[in-house]
């Protein structure tokens, strides 16, 4: 069975997965084609990805793929920690511009479901995590697209301090949300 819990954004879904433990340890699925679809959440993955962060702080994002490589992405975790966040780029969308921030760890294990149309990034919260994710779409550089991470606009409160963050030059390059090109819409394909 798959609980599925819904956060501020409608279509961002939260994913609590049910452990099994005895003795030697515990068992989880983290994918489940039958049980995910019978929850509502129907999802052709294509490819499986996995990131390293050795120090806390590193951020990745915020990141998305526009058509026709749109990508919904299941984020989850291995190792560690991480603040994740989703950020609603579809122009029409009552929220719009909004962004919701869940803290996934190993200990507890779940995933967030963002589906296409949102940016994406995260923060590490402990050293040495690793985030697996799987995606609708695969990797195609011609349709990367990312916002600011510190964008006041978004509102988002990051767990770690700005000036403690470990970001890379494309990641501190990318266009606040207003300067952001159009690229999805509300109720469109």
């Amino acid at each position: 069975m798959v609980q599925v819990v819904d956060t501020d954004i409608e279509d961002v879904k939260l994913i609590k997965l049910r452990v099994f433990g005895d003795e030697r340890g515990r068992f989880f699925e983290t994918w489940n084609l039958q049980k995910f679809t019978e929850a509502g959440l129907p999802m052709n993955f294509v490819q499986d990805n996995q990131a390293s962060s050795a120090a806390v702080g590193t951020m990745r994002g915020l990141h998305y793929q526009i058509a026709p490589h749109a990508q919904g992405k299941l984020i989850g975790v291995l190792r560690g920690s991480i603040y994740d966040v989703a950020v609603d780029i579809r122009r029409g969308s009552p929220t719009f511009g909004r962004s919701i921030g869940v803290t996934l760890t190993a200990s507890e294990p779940s995933r967030i479901w963002i589906p296409v149309g949102f940016a994406h990034g995260y923060v590490t919260l402990e050293p040495d995590t690793e985030v697996v994710y799987k995606v609708t779409a695969g990797y195609a550089p011609q349709a990367e697209g990312g916002l600011r991470w510190d964008d006041p606009a978004l509102g988002i409160d990051w767990p770690v301090a700005p000036a403690e963050m470990i970001v890379n030059d494309r990641d501190r390059n990318w266009p606040r949300l207003a300067d952001a090109p159009a690229h999805f819409h509300h109720g469109a394909a």
